[in-house]
């Protein structure tokens, strides 16, 4: 019975591969050194439950996408909208890196393996939600895969 390690090495694995991304941690964020530059963009992730079932186990896995906001020293005076920051690009870049786990589980490498997403991901963006200034979004997967335990 591996499903959870299952779980955590294809998300993790197609994170990495994915080059808006850097680094890939699991578990408490408070735990993560956030204030270390050199680790961003940051993918995150945390299984917070499972649902056992007779044929399948359900995970509830969230995702955090995240990078640092940078600010640039030269005012912008041309563009308003966009300000002095790369807060547009982040914001970007994350989501994308969000939408590539949800359709590798819809329709990709990852469902093709056994393990299927059940209903629509809905994906959240957020500035400043650390101490330092972090941008990204978050979402929240329901990851179903095989009961493979037998009761013999």
């Amino acid at each position: 019975m591996t499903q959870f390690y299952d779980i955590l090495d294809k998300i993790k694995g197609r994170l990495r591969s994915n080059p808006n991304v850097f680094t890939v941690t699991y578990g408490d964020i408070f735990q993560v050194d956030l204030d270390k530059t050199t680790i961003f963009p940051l993918a995150h992730l945390n299984i917070s439950n499972a649902q056992i079932g007779n044929n399948t186990i359900t995970f509830t896995l969230q995702i955090l996408c995240l990078d640092v906001v940078d600010y640039n020293k030269n005012d912008n005076t041309d563009d308003e909208f966009f300000k002095n920051t790369n807060l547009h690009d982040i914001l970007n870049t994350q989501l994308q890196v969000v939408n590539d786990v949800v359709s590798q589980l819809s329709r990709g490498t990852l469902f093709s393996d056994n393990v299927q997403l059940i209903g629509n991901v809905e994906a959240t963006p957020f500035m400043d939600r650390f101490e330092n200034e972090l941008a990204g979004w978050g979402a929240n997967l329901q990851i179903q895969v095989a009961n493979n335990i037998s009761v013999c």
